[in-house]
Order: structure tokens, then C-alpha cells, then sequence
């Protein structure tokens, strides 16, 4: 019988140093002429909108980053929430993460934190890196943190957008993802007891036409082709 493989929680030890640089590609610079900053802004941005449309406050929530890699999101999240903190595999990416409370995952499928910690969790650009047969029990230990009524939020890359295959094919830090559509998110998140409260798709314009096409963008959101897209999904409430 074939053994599992485990997901490669060293080579992001290996990529920390040289991380932002090795994720540089052609068409990724033309999308972002700041290198990576433009694309955690629009996460950002995305997750604000997400909770302002439902105009519920996130002041007095509780937040944590899954895969948090150097803290870029939670940093430019930390006032939005009451709390936020992040988990990785890698002791070197979270080395640099000094803006929230951190903890290594010994287990990438393991959340090391306790049950019913948190009221909002992302996990960005995690899950392709994971093996198929393993994204259930994450999805499983994630939901364990969150606490009832808690909403959890899986960003990925669109494997419908050409675009985005290219640079993940080409990408050394990409090296082992298999990319997952939105409704295998979906699916998953199903299956771990959650409800289904949104899918919505980003990044359709680059950076220099996005300042102008924002709203336009917001209005696409529906459409399955922007780079990424973005599920959420809640927690029923206790009974």
C-alpha cells in the first residue's frame, strides 16, 4: 500500500529567506507592481466587505490565520479584531511574524489551538498544498477551533483562470499544489458541518486598473474567473 504523503512542512523552512522572491513571475509583477503587497490588500479588503455587507462588527471578534506564513494578513487585520493570531508548519515563516500570537503546527493537519477558540478562521492559500485525502481531517480540526455560530473562510486559487495556472505551475513554492475549485471547497466545508454562506471571485484586474475598476470588480464577484475566489461558510449556532 502507498503511503500517504504528508505535506511539506520543511521546504517553507527552506523558502522563508527567499519567499517574496521565489513567488515572482511575469505575469504576477504586471498584475501587482508591489510585488505581494497588492494581493494580501485585496484579502484584506475582501474579508472587511464580507462582514460590512452583513453589517456585523468585527471589534469584539476573535481571529485566526491558518497557514499565517509571515503574518502579512493578520497584520493588516490586528485592527479590525479584538485578537488575532496565526498558526504555520514553518518556525522559520513565523519567525518574522511579530504582530499577533503564534503557534507552529507540528502537524500541518492539526490546529494548535484550543476547542471553540475563535470566532472568525482563514486559511489562504493553504489547502492546494495539502494532499487531497488530508484536506478533510483540516477542515475537521479547524471547525473544532471555531466557535458556534463562527464563520471560517478558505481563499484559494481559481484553477478556471488560465492566468493563475500558468504562475502556480511555474512557481518553486507552488511545486506540490494541486489546485481545488470552489466547489470542492464547498463540498468539504459541507461535510465538516458548516454552512455554506458565500462564494465570491477577485482579482479579475491587475493592480493599475483595479483603482479604477474596483467597483466594477465587486460586481463580478459571481463570475468564476477572477484568480482567486473566496468561500465562507458558518458554524451552526450551539443548540
Amino acid at each position: 500500500m502507498q503511503k500517504t504523503k504528508k505535506p511539506a512542512m520543511e521546504q517553507f523552512d527552506q523558502f522563508a529567506k527567499s519567499y517574496d522572491e521565489l513567488l515572482r513571475d511575469p505575469i504576477r509583477d504586471v498584475f501587482s507592481g508591489r510585488g505581494a503587497a497588492f494581493f494580501h490588500e485585496r484579502k484584506r479588503d475582501l474579508i472587511r466587505d464580507w462582514f460590512r455587507r452583513r453589517r456585523r462588527s468585527t471589534q469584539q471578534l476573535s481571529y485566526l490565520d491558518v497557514g499565517c506564513g509571515k503574518g502579512e494578513l493578520l497584520s493588516l487585520l490586528q485592527k479590525d479584531f479584538e485578537r488575532v493570531s496565526g498558526c504555520d508548519p514553518s518556525e522559520e515563516m513565523l519567525a518574522e511574524a511579530d504582530c499577533a500570537v503564534t503557534q507552529r503546527q507540528t502537524d500541518s493537519t492539526k490546529i494548535p489551538f484550543a476547542d471553540s477558540s475563535f470566532d472568525f478562521v482563514t486559511a489562504v492559500c493553504v489547502f492546494h498544498h495539502v494532499p487531497p485525502d488530508l484536506r478533510d481531517s483540516l477542515t475537521r480540526d479547524i471547525v473544532r477551533v471555531l466557535r458556534p455560530g463562527g464563520v471560517f473562510s478558505i481563499i484559494e486559487h481559481n484553477p478556471w483562470n488560465p492566468a493563475t495556472r500558468i504562475i502556480v505551475s511555474r512557481t518553486p513554492v507552488d511545486a506540490d499544489a494541486i489546485l481545488l475549485p470552489a466547489r470542492e471547497s464547498m463540498n468539504r466545508l459541507r461535510n465538516a458541518g458548516l454552512r455554506i454562506a458565500g462564494c465570491e471571485y477577485f482579482l479579475y484586474f491587475p493592480e493599475a486598473l483595479y483603482r479604477y475598476l474596483g467597483r466594477t470588480e465587486s460586481l463580478m464577484r459571481s463570475l468564476p474567473f477572477g484568480g482567486q475566489y473566496a468561500v465562507f461558510a458558518e458554524k451552526p449556532p450551539a443548540k
